[in-house]
C-alpha cells in the first residue's frame, strides 16, 4: 500500500510540473478606483488593495469576486521548482428582491424574488514569486421563490418536484484564471464560463444593463481582461452570448470599463460595448449596436464630513445598424448627470438623463416577426423615454433596403429629446466584510410625469470567506 501511494504521489508531481509548463505565461498588468458607483477611497481599498495582497499571497483579505479561497491543506507539488499546488474553493451566495410597481407601459410592473448559490472548486498553482494559476469547475444553482412546477393540482405529484428541483442548476461554470503583478499593476486574466463578480459588471450605468439582467445573467462564456492600478482599473471581455443555429443568433458583446482617479476630488472613466446581433438559420439580419459613456466626477467628500458628495457628468452615444430592414446607421444620444450624497451609509442618488430613445429599434421586428425587444437591448427599458404608442412616432420614416427590394418605417425616436430621472434612496451598512446588504426605495419620471416606484433588498454573503475566517469584499 505504502508503494502504491508513493507511485500515485509522484504521478501526481509529474502531473503538476507539465501543467506549469503549459500554463506559464508572460507577465502583464493594470486597475483601481470608481466614483459614480462608490467612494473612490471604498473601491481602490477593495479592489486594487486585496487583488494586490491576494496575488502576493500575504493579504488576510478577499474581494468575493476575486477568485477561489485556497483550502487549509497545502501540497507541495514540485519543492525544486518552486511551484505549489493547493486545493482552491469559491463559494457565493446572492438573494435579490426587486418589486416594480410601475404604471408606464415601458416596463411592466413585476416582482423578482430568488437566490443563488455558485460553488467551485479546483486547484491553485503558485509561483514563488506571487503568480498564480488556478482551474476551477462548479455550478450555479439559482432559484426564484415560489416557482414550481405550474401543472394542474390532478397532475401535480413528485415528478413535477424534481422536474423543479433539477431547473435549479442553470449552468456549470469552469475557467481557468490568471493572476500576477508587475510593480504596481496587478493583472488578472479569465476564461471559460465564469461568474460576472469576477469583473465590475455591477458598476456599468443601467442604461447598459438592468437590474434584472444583473441578476439572472450572472456568467460570462469568454475571456476577461483585468487591469488594476492604485489609482486606475480597467478591463476588457468578450461574452460570447449565442451560437449560430438552426433557431439560435450567433450573438456576442466586446465591452470594457475604466476609471481613473486624477486627484482626491476628480476622476474620469468610461463603459462601452459593441453588441453584435447576427442570424440563425432560419431568420436572416443582423443588427449592430455600440454604446459608450464617457464621464466625468467631482467629489467634495475629501473635504467634508460626507462618505460621499458627488456630481458626475456623463455622455451616452450609440450608434445602431439594422442592417437588413434599414441599411444604415441611427446614433441615439444623450447627457446624463449624476448627483450622489451619503452620510451614516444612507444615501440619495439622483440619476437624470436628457437625451433622444436609447433603444430605437425595440418593438422593430426582424424578418422572422420577431420581436427584437431585450434581445437586442439589455439597458433598463426607461432609457426608451417614450411609450410605444405615444402618437408623435405614428408612421415615420421610410427607410428602403439597399437594394430596393423592401425598407421599413423608422420613427423619429432616436432623434426625438425627453427625459428620464431616476430618483434613488439606499441603505448599505457595514455589518462585515463578508456580507454585503443594499435597501433602496427608487422613483421612476419620464416626460410624461411619474412612470413608477421600486423597491429593492440585495444580499452578497461569501462563504469560504466567512469559513476560513478572513474578512471580504463589500461590492
Amino acid at each position: 500500500m505504502d508503494r502504491f501511494r508513493k507511485v500515485i504521489g509522484n504521478g501526481l508531481r509529474m502531473w503538476a510540473v507539465a501543467c506549469m509548463c503549459m500554463l506559464r505565461l508572460p507577465a502583464m498588468a493594470l486597475s483601481g478606483p470608481d466614483c459614480p458607483v462608490g467612494s473612490l477611497t471604498e473601491t481602490r481599498e477593495s479592489v486594487a488593495g486585496t487583488a494586490r495582497q491576494y496575488v502576493s499571497g500575504q493579504s488576510n483579505a478577499r474581494p468575493s469576486g476575486a477568485g477561489p479561497q485556497d483550502g487549509t491543506t497545502q501540497t507541495d507539488a514540485a519543492r525544486g521548482g518552486g511551484l505549489k499546488v493547493k486545493p482552491a474553493y469559491d463559494v457565493s451566495f446572492e438573494m435579490d428582491f426587486d418589486n416594480r410597481e410601475n404604471v408606464s407601459s415601458l416596463s411592466p410592473s413585476m416582482t423578482i424574488f430568488g437566490a443563488r448559490l455558485t460553488p467551485a472548486v479546483g486547484i491553485a498553482v503558485e509561483h514563488g514569486n506571487g503568480t498564480r494559476h488556478l482551474v476551477m469547475a462548479g455550478i450555479d444553482v439559482m432559484k426564484d421563490f415560489g416557482r414550481g412546477a405550474d401543472v394542474s393540482p390532478e397532475n401535480a405529484g413528485q415528478s413535477g418536484q424534481r422536474s423543479v428541483n433539477s431547473g435549479l442548476f442553470r449552468e456549470l461554470t469552469f475557467y481557468y484564471r490568471l493572476d500576477m503583478r508587475l510593480g504596481k499593476t496587478d493583472f488578472g486574466l479569465f476564461a471559460g464560463i465564469f461568474p460576472k463578480r469576477f469583473s465590475m459588471s455591477y458598476e456599468y450605468p443601467p442604461a447598459f444593463i438592468s437590474d434584472s439582467l444583473k441578476f439572472y445573467d450572472n456568467n460570462y462564456e469568454g475571456l476577461l481582461l483585468t487591469f488594476s492600478r492604485p489609482e486606475s482599473y480597467y478591463e476588457a471581455g468578450c461574452d460570447w452570448m449565442g451560437m449560430f443555429g438552426t433557431y439560435e443568433r450567433e450573438r456576442f458583446m466586446i465591452f470594457s470599463h475604466g476609471r481613473s482617479q486624477l486627484m482626491p476630488w476628480l476622476s474620469v472613466g468610461y463603459s462601452a460595448y459593441m453588441y453584435h446581433y447576427a442570424c440563425s438559420a432560419t431568420v436572416d439580419g443582423v443588427v449592430d449596436n455600440l454604446l459608450a459613456n464617457p464621464w466625468i466626477c467631482f467629489d467634495a467628500a475629501p473635504v467634508t464630513p460626507f462618505q460621499r458628495l458627488s456630481i458626475t457628468l456623463g455622455w451616452l452615444q450609440s450608434a445602431q445598424q439594422d442592417r437588413l430592414n434599414v441599411g444604415k446607421y441611427v446614433f441615439p444620444c444623450g447627457g446624463e448627470m449624476t448627483f450622489d450624497i451619503r452620510k451614516w451609509n444612507v444615501g440619495i442618488r439622483n440619476r437624470l438623463f436628457v437625451g433622444s430613445d436609447m433603444m430605437p429599434y425595440y418593438d422593430s421586428r426582424d424578418a422572422g416577426g420577431y420581436k427584437y425587444g431585450n434581445s437586442l437591448y439589455w439597458g433598463d427599458p426607461f432609457y426608451r423615454l417614450f411609450a410605444g404608442d405615444d402618437p408623435r412616432f405614428n408612421g415615420g420614416v421610410w427607410h428602403p433596403t439597399e437594394n430596393g427590394s423592401g425598407g421599413m418605417f423608422i420613427s423619429k425616436r432616436s432623434s426625438t429629446v425627453g427625459i428620464y430621472d431616476r430618483l434613488e434612496a439606499y441603505y448599505e451598512p457595514k455589518i462585515a466584510d463578508f456580507l454585503h446588504l443594499r435597501i433602496s426605495l427608487t422613483a421612476h419620471f419620464l416626460e410624461s410625469g411619474y412612470a413608477g416606484f421600486q423597491q429593492q433588498v440585495g444580499l452578497v454573503f461569501s462563504l469560504q470567506e466567512l469559513m476560513s475566517g478572513k474578512p471580504g469584499h463589500s461590492r
